[in-house]
């Protein structure tokens, strides 16, 4: 539990001194009343600790040498999953006491105090998972103060066993007594339980799977007679081992399990077996997109990817989220897995009940979230079987309730840092320091896709989990039901809003309808005082903003974004040049239509251009015709400027995608096409003006050119890839000489193209100017409810 901090050594008697201390951070649920406990009896003092709303409160008594270096002694040799922020400490008058005690916790009214992620299950904890002689060998729930599920449980604050779903678990006498001894690793643990009182198991089989022999009469789920009493040790174990081998023996034959994990289920299969990854893909609907997996041990993901020594830590870390880390090859994985993609998204078990699994099937499980496309992960047993009904072939559920629904997050490392990719559990609810303190409570609702909300308060920004995109009544429930959460958690009210400038995103409507001050935010603009944000830079940033979609304040599509911006306000200094939108979201689902509308956007000669003949002849019939005659007539033809649909449409003009069938998935898709080993780069034209134009025609008609001689699509992609990193580093270096600044801000979903982030961070560094980006949070949309919490507290603060 301590960091290796020696304890403080007694001093001979002298004067009493008294000391009391309030420790704010992340001081609940990672063991910290038990290391203060600990640390000042061994220390030879007298006091007390305990758990408040505000944080963790505690009085040291002893010899005055003894108690001046006890803060620094907490400091220094606190639990390795606490964050200390703060510790104020105040000489009070000595008490009448004697020894140290832990006393019970208080609530404060309106009072604010961090709450722990959850943690991945602890080595100590896997051990005695698997050790024959321990009383909790097998159980599939076992934790400590050191791991184990913490925001997903919680109902309240302070972190107390009754504000948490444990509390429907009476500790047999065992636990009771682990949890009330201070000496012990499970002292206060509120998750802490065993086969005899805690949460168990269920194995719900679908009508028409037979099962598998050995299953137990009793382990089917039935939410009426769900067993909350007393059992016995030996017959529940077994009870829970055949539950599993079941469970095993159902992946190994090449069905789907619906599996309840922390934050929600995961739709578990084989990932070696070809037929079962190809149902989990027809069922849930998931198409071309690629699966996440899950490996037993840190040697098993090696035999798979080639890891950094940072995607190791990663993977093996308290977190343990998915890692995007690059393949060995196929790699006796099912194809269906990730397609010809170079990167596989890989995790290590993060619960006891995944360690088991993992270890009875002996081979690499497809674990994505436990929902149908565009719908959150289902969190609640019922709704499992209700909505996963149509997926699953099974659902191994248990009785232990989920409070706050959470996705796995999403990590890579690149251009030498670790990044986010989607942030959620293990993450979140961590808050993100703002670099100033706030007077007002600011909701920012966030964009449309990859939702997020924010809630600025004092010096914290809240930025919530992954919510997803807010594109029907499931995802906007969920918004609202985890919003609500976090105002409760936090003790947030807030008196300020922030919103996207777009008028039909669910989001936007939200706080319109709200009767509280507004300040609508330009999509782009947060994206880039956003990252400036989180690096503390409140001087002029030149922010390069390139994504797929964002309302642009003369009501066009932007997305090719090239901004002079401080947190309060921005110039448009550049933009990629406009073209037709035909269709609107039709063109983004076909990237073959954005090709069109792009080469009649530029020049409408260049349909007859010979590189333009591969395109067409893909075309359905009297497609061309129809293109022709909504962009002549401005029928339905948005203009935009989005660098993403630039991505779209010569990926079609390559050959490698005409039909998206998940976001992005045109864009991903050039990227892998990429030979680093091609010749050449294709050049953008830059027109000066107000704001100057980054034209593409140069660049399409090289592609055009290049396609009619016969050049590779993998030598387009990595010339075009080129010309994407030229024009960011060029337009940087531009902008920032003639602003005088020296940062330039990369945010927005292009940026999660490696090659772009990687070359344009490398180019920009050869300039001697400081490239900024989110380390913390996602450089995608999941970030833009944090930059439009910036913007509104800057503007409200603007002199």
């Amino acid at each position: 539990m301590n960091r290796g901090a020696p304890p403080l050594t007694a001093c001979e008697p002298r004067a009493v001194k008294a000391l009391s201390l309030h420790i704010t951070g992340i001081v609940q649920g990672v063991g910290f009343r038990p290391f203060v406990y600990n640390l000042a009896r061994s220390s030879g003092l007298e006091g007390w600790v305990l758990n408040s709303s505000e944080g963790v409160f505690c009085l040291v008594q002893g010899d005055a040498p003894v108690v001046d270096g006890f803060p620094e002694a907490v400091r220094s040799g606190a639990p390795p999953m606490s964050l200390i922020e703060a510790i104020v400490a105040e000489e009070v008058e000595p008490e009448a006491l004697t020894g140290f005690s832990i006393r019970e916790s208080a609530e404060v009214d309106g009072a604010m105090t961090l709450v722990s992620p959850d943690i991945a299950t602890c080595a100590a904890c896997t051990d005695e998972l698997f050790d024959p002689t321990d009383r909790r060998h097998g159980y599939p729930f076992i934790n400590c103060t050191n791991c184990g599920p913490r925001f997903t449980i919680i109902d309240d604050v302070p972190y107390d066993r009754p504000s948490t779903a444990m509390r429907e678990f009476e500790m047999c006498p065992q636990c009771a007594a682990e949890y009330a001894d201070p000496s012990d690793r499970r002292f206060h643990a509120q998750p802490d339980a065993c086969f005899v009182c805690g949460p168990r198991l269920y194995l719900e089989l679908a009508p028409d799977t037979s099962a598998p022999e050995g299953l137990p009469e009793d382990a089917g789920y039935d939410d009426e007679r769900v067993a909350r009493h007393h059992r016995d040790e030996t017959l529940e174990r077994a009870r829970s081992e055949a539950i599993l081998d079941a469970t095993a023996s159902l992946l190994l034959d090449g069905h789907i399990v619906a599996l309840k994990g922390l934050g929600g289920f995961h739709l578990a299969c084989d990932a070696t077996n070809e037929e079962a990854v190809a149902m989990l893909r027809k069922r849930k609907q998931r198409w071309g997109k690629p699966l996440a997996i899950m490996v037993s041990t840190l040697e098993d993901a090696e035999a798979l990817c080639e890891l950094t020594p940072a995607e190791r830590a990663l993977l093996s870390g308290t977190a343990r989220p998915i890692v995007l880390a690059r393949r060995r090859g196929s790699a006796g994985l099912a194809s269906p897995v990730a397609g010809d993609l170079p990167d596989l998204g890989i995790m290590l078990p993060y619960t006891p009940l995944h360690h088991l699994l993992l270890a009875s099937v002996g081979r690499p499980l497809v674990m994505t979230s436990g929902n149908l496309s565009d719908e959150p992960i289902a969190t609640g047993n019922a709704e499992a079987l209700e909505r996963l009904s149509p997926v699953a072939d099974a659902f191994l559920v248990h009785d232990r309730d989920i409070r706050s629904r959470y996705d796995d997050s999403v990590v890579r490392e690149i251009a030498g840092f670790t990044q986010p990719v989607r942030r959620a559990r293990g993450y979140a609810p961590h808050p993100i320091a703002l670099p100033f303190e706030t007077d007002v409570d600011i909701l920012a609702v966030g964009p449309e896709q990859k939702n997020t909300f924010a809630l600025l308060t004092k010096g914290y920004a809240f930025v919530s989990q992954h919510i997803g995109d807010m594109e029907n009544a499931l995802t906007l429930e969920h918004f609202h039901a985890t919003r609500e959460l976090y105002e409760r958690l936090f003790r947030v009210h807030p008196t300020l809003i922030a919103h996207d400038l777009h008028p039909e995103y669910l989001s936007t409507k939200f706080a319109l309808a709200l009767d509280l001050p507004r300040v609508g935010v330009q999509h782009h603009h947060a994206h880039i005082a956003g990252v400036a944000a989180e690096h503390g830079v409140h001087d002029p940033v030149v922010g390069i903003a390139f994504d797929g979609t964002g309302y642009g304040d003369d009501g066009h599509i932007w997305g090719g974004e090239v901004l002079l911006s401080t947190w309060e306000r921005y110039e448009r200094v550049a933009h990629l040049r406009e073209v037709p939108l035909p269709g609107g979201a039709a063109a983004i689902r076909r990237p073959a239509r954005m090709a069109v509308g792009t080469l009649l956007g530029i020049d409408p000669a260049l349909l007859h251009h010979p590189g333009a003949r591969p395109l067409l002849s893909r075309l359905a019939d009297g497609e061309e015709r129809l293109l022709r005659q909504m962009v002549e007539r401005g029928v339905n033809c948005p203009p935009t400027s989005s660098m993403g649909r630039l991505f779209d449409a010569v990926s079609a003009l390559a050959g490698v995608r005409d039909d998206a069938i998940y976001e992005g998935q045109a864009a991903i898709e050039l990227e892998a096409a990429i030979d680093p080993e091609a010749a050449g780069a294709y050049a953008f034209d830059i027109t000066a003006g107000g704001p100057s134009i980054i034209d593409q025609q140069p660049v399409i008609e090289a592609v055009l050119a290049d396609v009619a001689a016969g050049v590779s699509a993998s030598v387009i992609a990595a010339r075009f890839h080129r010309a994407v990193v030229g024009c960011i580093v060029t337009m940087g270096r531009m902008t920032a000489a003639s602003a005088g600044t020296r940062h330039v801000v990369l945010s927005g979903g292009v940026f999660l193209n490696r090659f772009v982030l990687e070359g344009a961070w490398q180019g920009i560094l050869g300039t001697g100017l400081e490239p900024l980006t989110h380390v913390r949070l996602p450089v995608s949309d999941g970030s833009v409810s944090f930059g439009q919490g910036i913007v509104a507290w800057s503007r409200r603060h603007e002199v």
